[in-house]
């Protein structure tokens, strides 16, 4: 066994160092066998699925069910597919090396490489969190008339509910997440019962189309929602998350804890998806089925709701789903970013700290749009943010996939050879799309 971890270990740039989190890692026990070993394990995925459904996805998928119908669905659900190989990964790095990927690359990487990497990984988290301020601050707004340039700075006062949860206990902060991941889904189970969509439509929405790589809107909106879906800042949080199960040190204990939390993330990730496809398929249904061919805006689709689906409830379970997901996405963000700096830096803030300041520069740009152009310009924005999340994206799953082929790296916990060529072809297909995004926006496509 010895042999093995140093064997591993040894093959890092620096030494490991103090878990990212440290406050949390290893806090929650493995004990017993069978079920109730597994049950320990059942959390960090749901945390992590938060971030395929906050409020920038609801803009992309609704701009894209409205305008496009069911054709984008093919899009969610390759993204999803993407998303369980690649957070699979993170787990197999967190476990095998005792690393989250922050901490990896601060490892490998000479500090010209790792200080890059550190501040796009931050940029990508100030992207979410604008999503997560307006996405808030329209809930807001819907539910309780709050204006939105008050809401947008209310927004701040969530870090008292994280600084709360955190004090309670790790396991008390995966409840809170599933408690309103559950409200959610049963918000847009009665959705979906209202919009009546044309299920045969549905099923052919899941089928590939070249169409999506050829027309250069679809693609923007496509790649809107690889961003919304496969978030970067996902992979910084799971590779740290992972870590606060006491799962052991012996290679059998860890390939266990691997096994029992990709199961967690997968089945977290398909719930997901079906959130993710239902938005799409209640834009698609009542938006682009009524003739309506372009909503960007969440209050704008808020409004339509009702009378296209001649439900008054539609609306309101609209509104407060999108302040479900507001809310739960700025747990999983502040804990990302906390693992993203304390892993690249070694920097430790106090959770107060770190969660304000990073609301602030996200703050800045929300309040501007909303104050100059008001809820019009919002749902630009958001759209905009998932897409520098896209960009971002190559930056994180190249190293994710370099770490996680490499024996010298990862020892006897290694991804096998067919897993790592899907994760290979995972991270060229990302790195083209976004590089066929930037030809078509400078206009060198022709």
């Amino acid at each position: 066994m010895a042999r093995h971890e140093t064997f591993s270990l040894g093959q890092w740039r620096g030494v490991r160092g103090e878990a990212a989190l440290a406050e949390v890692s290893r806090s929650i026990a493995v004990q017993g066998g069978g079920f109730r070993r597994f049950a320990a394990f059942l959390g960090p995925g749901y945390l992590v699925a938060v971030g395929y459904m906050d409020p920038g996805n609801w803009a992309t998928s609704i701009a894209g069910g409205s305008k496009f119908g069911y054709t984008l669905l093919v899009v969610a659900l390759v993204s999803n597919i993407m998303a369980i190989v690649l957070q699979s990964l993170t787990a197999r790095l967190a476990i095998a090396s005792g690393r989250d990927l922050a901490q990896a690359c601060r490892d490998a990487f000479a500090p010209w490489v790792a200080y890059p990497l550190w501040l796009l990984a931050e940029i990508a988290i100030i992207a979410t969190d604008i999503a997560e301020v307006i996405g808030t601050a329209i809930g807001l707004n819907l539910l309780f008339g709050i204006p939105l340039e008050l809401g947008v700075i209310i927004t701040a006062l969530d870090v008292f509910l994280i600084l709360y949860l955190q004090k309670k206990g790790f396991r008390w902060l995966e409840a809170f997440v599933i408690a309103l991941l559950g409200v959610i889904a049963l918000s847009f189970g009665v959705q979906i019962a209202l919009a009546d969509p044309d299920w045969g439509a549905v099923i052919l929405g899941f089928a590939p189309t070249v169409e999506i790589v050829k027309n250069p809107e679809m693609l923007y909106l496509a790649l809107g929602i690889l961003g919304a879906t496969v978030m970067p800042h996902n992979l910084y949080l799971h590779s740290a998350i992972v870590q606060t199960r006491a799962y052991g040190h012996t290679l059998r204990e860890k390939r266990q804890a691997l096994r029992f939390a990709t199961i967690d993330s997968t089945v977290a990730l398909m719930f997901a998806l079906l959130i993710n496809a239902s938005i799409l398929i209640v834009a698609a249904a009542t938006f682009h089925a009524g003739g309506i061919g372009e909503v960007a805006e969440l209050d704008e689709a808020h409004q339509m709701l009702g009378p296209l689906m001649g439900a008054a409830v539609a609306p309101m379970l609209f509104a407060v789903a999108l302040l479900a997901c507001g809310l739960n996405s700025t747990v999983t963000a502040t804990l990302a970013g906390q693992a993203v700096m304390e892993g690249f830096l070694r920097l430790r803030l106090p959770p107060w700290l770190r969660r304000l300041s990073t609301r602030a520069i996200a703050i800045v740009p929300a309040a501007a749009v909303t104050i100059l152009y008001g809820s019009e310009g919002t749902g630009r924005l958001l759209i905009l943010t998932q897409v520098v999340l896209s960009l971002q994206l190559s930056f994180a799953v190249v190293p994710l996939v370099v770490f996680t082929t490499s024996r010298r790296r990862m020892g006897e916990m290694v991804a096998p050879v067919w897993l790592g060529a899907v994760a290979w072809g995972i991270a060229a297909a990302i790195v083209g799309l976004n590089l066929k995004l930037l030809w078509d926006f400078f206009g060198l496509g022709g």
